[in-house]
């Protein structure tokens, strides 16, 4: 049995495809928005269209406690106080990050966070490259899953893989989370780029440099080169700065047209951005881009300003 805490489009996706290996509980915080999941078979409000099978028990209340793993699909400035309020029922059990960002407070990932609030649990990451609607109409996916500790990486790589959705083990649980927060903040920028009308050409160059910065702060971290070529960094990095699914292109799209975007709407990066260039400066890094993103959501800069700041950086070699 897999529980998944968090009932949002994400979390229902993943719950869809797993019913294909058994049973799964899917636990909502909100008990009418449970309720309504479990009589209607349908989470109308995050994944329309979508029916959950009948192997899917949608629950709320107590986080129900065991040691089987628990996939945790919520956005990550919520994690640390979830994790610290249901600390009891998620102890000595693997926990799966499945969200993607910096935590605003803390200045820690996913897995760091786990690892602290919760030092009894497993701690791993489900990230890459990846939609909640692909997965739950079971269109082709490949994620990292990664966990520093290769047996339990196992057990939760075979627990997870569908026939549709395919996981490629690792045990930089690091290198995998800094991958999945750092693309949402490039993928904010190639949006006001082009919502900007500067071109995809402009929207390239952004992904390139904005690739440097995601390995530069990540080796400065002591992850692994080779886990950002991979689905965690590079696989996600284009994925999400050149599709309309993703809430922070969208995101990106608006500030680069002076649109309202719906505040609803969870946007990590924007977050992430603050909380990477707050580490990035006081460990002395280099991350105009990064420092850009911070600029344009504070509403400090606009992007022709922004764009400005970053073309008329000293020349130097690649």
């Amino acid at each position: 049995m897999i529980l998944i805490c968090g009932a949002g489009a994400f979390g229902t996706a993943l719950a869809v495809t797993l019913a294909q290996n058994g049973p799964v509980t899917l636990w909502a915080r909100d008990a009418a928005h449970a309720a309504e999941m479990q009589a209607t078979r349908e989470n109308a409000r995050r994944l329309p269209g979508i029916a959950l099978p009948d192997s899917v028990t949608v629950t709320s209340g107590p986080v129900p406690k065991g040691d089987t793993p628990c996939l945790l699909a919520m956005p990550m400035q919520t994690l640390g106080g979830f994790l610290s309020e249901h600390a009891n029922a998620l102890a000595h059990r693997p926990l799966v990050a499945c969200c993607k960002g910096m935590d605003l407070t803390t200045g820690l990932g996913p897995t760091g966070l786990i690892a602290r609030v919760c030092p009894t649990a497993t701690p791993a990451i489900l990230t890459g490259p990846s939609f909640a609607r692909d997965i739950a109409l079971g269109l082709p996916t490949a994620l990292t899953l990664a966990c520093a500790d290769e047996a339990t990486g196992q057990m939760l790589q075979r627990a997870l893989t569908t026939p549709t959705l395919r996981l490629y083990r690792a045990t930089d649980t690091l290198g995998a989370e800094l991958g999945g927060a750092l693309k949402n903040v490039i993928a904010i920028a190639c949006g006001a780029a082009i919502g900007a009308g500067l071109g995809e050409s402009a929207r390239a160059a952004l992904m390139t440099r904005g690739f440097a910065e995601m390995n530069r702060l990540a080796a400065a971290l002591g992850a692994q080169p080779q886990t950002l070529a991979g689905l965690s960094g590079f696989g996600d990095l284009a994925l999400t700065c050149c599709s309309d699914q993703s809430r922070n292109y969208r995101y990106g799209l608006s500030i680069g047209q002076g649109a309202d975007f719906d505040p609803t709407i969870t946007v990590e990066g924007a977050a992430t951005a603050r909380a990477v260039l707050a580490r990035a400066q006081a460990m002395g890094l280099d991350m105009p881009i990064t420092h850009a993103v911070t600029a344009l959501v504070t509403g400090e800069l606009r992007v022709a300003q922004a764009m400005d700041m970053l073309l008329s950086r000293p020349l130097k070699e690649e």
